[in-house]
């Protein structure tokens, strides 16, 4: 059975209906806890692996170490090199994939059960003795490293780097978590070592498994794969001090189109009110050709393509963001209507229409999150790291339709900022100076 068979089963197979989906938490014999979604309808399991702290646990001067380190562990491990490796996981018809990010470093496994004790086997290797190999860490930061490159003549890239440095200031949110040119060239293999040291530890490991694997199977699988793991990585850094001035940066860029990020402190995933602010959210920037601000900054005055908004409650930081584009010389309008629609959201607040069908939108597309094993799991883990209750899936539903217009109006007065909104601007743009 190829590779090609197998990523089609991961595609297609479908679990049943999302509110249907039964969570079961299983601990291992060695004391490794999971949760698990059992089904046996197609012989295929989705197992996630989930590390907290991600790339802000660099060490210091070493930004990009991290993100290096999540590209080489597919680059060899035990007796194989590269070449051997992909060949041997090409003929067990699985998928492994990693990620790194600014908070988690994550691994996800897609398997037919026929394979499962041999792909395991090669997982446990993975994780256990990647070999890093100096030929492939230079030709992985190579590849880093072109990235780079291309980022900086990127307008969106810009913007992100220079308002996050703004607003974290000194904390690794501070800056790109795959590094800079000048940090990248000058990791060595060493730090790679030490960057697989901070990150593959029993303290901050999350799993999730969805499909054609039993609890005492999983919890088998689980002490034969991670057991062996440190029980502490590195320090998960402290909270980071966000802030944001209100006001305009202005970064000069040759190009027609002006790129703007804007926005301002955000809510903790854990706030009583996130669930208002996430309704709020969706009706003021990132409900889509809904939203207030794509109707009154794209329909009605044709200022761009596109506006959004988003609640960014990362692990040590929470932020509300937005985004923009428009010409040169009517970005400063774009600007203006912005402030102007945040400050009225602000002050007089959303219809009850606008909460109706916010909650009609935002209930009927969480279903659809639910397409697959491997999205599954994903979310299970997700869950994990937020610390929401097992029955989340089943009750998340009701959280949004509980929250009601005077809520969502008090979270509007409270959280939308239209003076300490910032704006980080990219491009040529006429009418707008840097204020701060």
């Amino acid at each position: 059975m190829n590779r090609i068979f197998a990523t089609l089963i991961a595609i297609v197979v479908a679990l049943p209906a999302w509110a249907e989906i039964e969570i079961e938490e299983v601990t291992s014999p060695g004391g490794i806890t999971a949760w698990l979604v059992e089904d046996h309808s197609i012989p295929f399991t989705a197992l996630e692996l989930r590390f907290r702290g991600g790339t802000s646990l660099d060490e210091p001067g070493k930004r990009g170490a991290i993100y290096l380190m999540s590209g080489l562990i597919e680059e060899g491990a035990g007796d194989m090199d590269a070449r051997t490796y992909a060949r041997e996981l090409e003929s067990l018809a699985a998928s492994f994939r990693y990620n790194a990010s600014d908070d988690s470093v994550s691994i996800s496994a897609q398997f037919l059960t026929e394979n499962r004790g041999e792909v395991i086997d090669l997982l446990r290797t993975t994780i256990h003795e990647p070999r890093f190999d100096e030929d492939a860490v230079e030709r992985v930061k190579a590849q880093i490293l072109s990235g780079l490159r291309s980022d900086q003549t990127d307008p969106n890239d810009i913007a992100g780097r220079n308002f996050a440095q703004m607003a974290y200031g000194d904390h690794p949110y501070g800056s790109e978590g795959k590094g800079t040119i000048e940090s990248v060239s000058a990791l060595s293999r060493d730090d790679v070592v030490t960057a697989y040291d901070n990150v593959f530890a029993k303290d901050r490991l999350y799993v999730g498994a969805v499909g054609d694997i039993t609890p005492d199977e999983l919890g088998a699988l689980l002490d034969t794969l991670l057991a062996d793991l440190p029980e502490a990585g590195k320090p998960i850094p402290g909270r980071a001090d966000v802030d944001i001035p209100g006001g305009v940066s202005v970064v000069e860029f040759d190009t027609p189109q002006s790129v703007a990020l804007f926005g301002h402190a955000g809510i903790d995933r854990d706030d009583p009110d996130f669930f208002a602010a996430f309704v709020l959210n969706h009706i003021l920037g990132g409900g889509g050709f809904e939203s207030r601000l794509m109707q009154e900054v794209r329909e009605k005055r044709g200022l761009t393509y596109g506006v959004a908004t988003y609640l960014v409650p990362k692990d040590l930081a929470s932020v509300y963001l937005g985004s923009v584009s428009s010409a040169n010389d009517r970005i400063a309008e774009a600007v203006e209507v912005i402030r102007d629609q945040w400050a009225r959201a602000a002050t007089e607040g959303v219809t009850q229409k606008e909460l109706d069908d916010a909650k009609t939108y935002l209930t009927g597309a969480y279903p659809l999150r639910f397409d697959g094993n491997g999205p599954i799991a994903g979310i299970m883990v997700g869950m994990q790291m937020e610390n929401l209750p097992i029955d989340y899936i089943a009750t998340r539903n009701d959280k949004v339709n509980a929250v009601t217009l005077d809520e969502v109006n008090r979270v509007a007065s409270e959280l939308l900022d239209p003076q300490g909104l910032h704006f980080t601007v990219v491009g040529k743009p006429e009418g707008l100076e840097t204020t701060n």
